[in-house]
């Protein structure tokens, strides 16, 4: 069975973002690893296209009921009609999770992910802080599309 990695990211993502995204998904591919998404447009639909590039196959977990909301490079779409609900599911569904930039919607999903045991790798994405002050060392961050990529699919392969 492939291995499942979520690439997360913001819908509205900056240029340097959607090149991270790109060269993430293209490489989780190269890995055999299918790329999950919230299959909408920025982060996910760069992570998409960069997936589809090198040969993968990719899954979009959309919010709303209309599969034609996903993106062009999703193969398969999965229209939940749940929101940002959702999130839960994209999550869900992955041995190990990137994220990417983002907006709060991520920060939600890298919380489910921390919260479930899920591997997060971050590249210029969200930190945390514990109410002490501490830095939560939940998520690696890295910086490189593809070694973060090769972390996640170790980590997710246990």
């Amino acid at each position: 069975m492939q291995i499942q990695i979520a690439v997360i990211g913001g819908g509205q993502a900056p240029p340097p973002a959607i090149a991270v995204a790109e060269a993430v998904g293209a490489a989780l591919a190269s890995a055999g690893a299918i790329v999950v998404c919230g299959g909408l447009g920025g982060a996910m639909a760069a992570a998409c296209r960069g997936a589809k590039s090198a040969g993968g196959l990719t899954v979009g977990i959309l919010p709303g009921r209309d599969a034609s909301d996903a993106n062009p490079w999703v193969d398969v779409v999965i229209p939940t009609g749940l929101g940002e609900t959702r999130n839960a599911l994209v999550v869900g569904s992955a041995a190990a999770v990137i994220a990417v930039d983002g907006e709060y919607g991520t920060l939600s999903e890298i919380a489910l992910a921390l919260r479930s045991g899920i591997p997060v790798i971050g590249i210029g994405t969200w930190s945390l802080t514990r109410p002490d002050g501490e830095m939560d060392a939940g998520i690696v961050p890295m910086e490189d599309p593809a070694e973060a990529a090769a972390v996640a699919v170790r980590l997710a392969s246990g």
